[in-house]
């Protein structure tokens, strides 16, 4: 069985796209499940690309039990035929994707992350680059949220 692909999306690839990948990984690990998944993070600009995520959300990650190593890469056209799954923070990275493709079957594999929250009810997640603690914190909350119900979306369809 061909392992599952799932990309996540937002504007710099340095707060929360990291953060879900590193988020989703760890989710993998708990249920054994690593090698049947590929996962991966970008962003919309190529402002941070070859960064690590930015040094605030990699230390509020450290402190819930993350290790944020991916370095920031822009989204490329391909992805669209890497990934079975594109999920987006908001609805501005959904309007950016749409910018790169018209095709259909692209189209159906994007996603928005609050979609598949199960306990918290956000109509997004917010970027907290430019606040404080505390929406860091809420942005893990979120997240941590919202791939606990897209571990069970896409491991319900495998």
């Amino acid at each position: 069985m061909l392992p599952v692909s799932i990309l996540f999306v937002c504007l710099g690839n340095i707060c929360r796209s990291p953060m879900a990948e590193g988020i989703f990984l760890k989710i993998l690990t708990r249920e054994g499940m690593l090698d049947r998944f590929v996962i991966d993070s970008a962003g919309l600009l190529d402002y941070h690309e070859g960064e690590l995520a930015d040094t605030r959300m990699r230390s509020h990650a450290i402190r819930r039990g993350y290790n944020l190593l991916h370095r920031s890469r822009p989204v490329v056209k391909s992805d669209f035929e890497r990934f079975d799954w594109i999920i987006c923070m908001d609805d501005q990275n959904i309007r950016g994707l749409k910018q790169l493709t018209s095709n259909p079957v692209h189209l159906s594999k994007i996603h928005l992350m609050t979609s598949f929250s199960v306990e918290m009810k956000a109509s997004f997640v917010p970027d907290p680059y430019n606040g404080g603690d505390q929406g860091f914190e809420h942005v893990i909350d979120l997240l941590e949220d919202a791939c606990e119900g897209l571990f069970k979306e896409v491991r319900d369809k495998r």
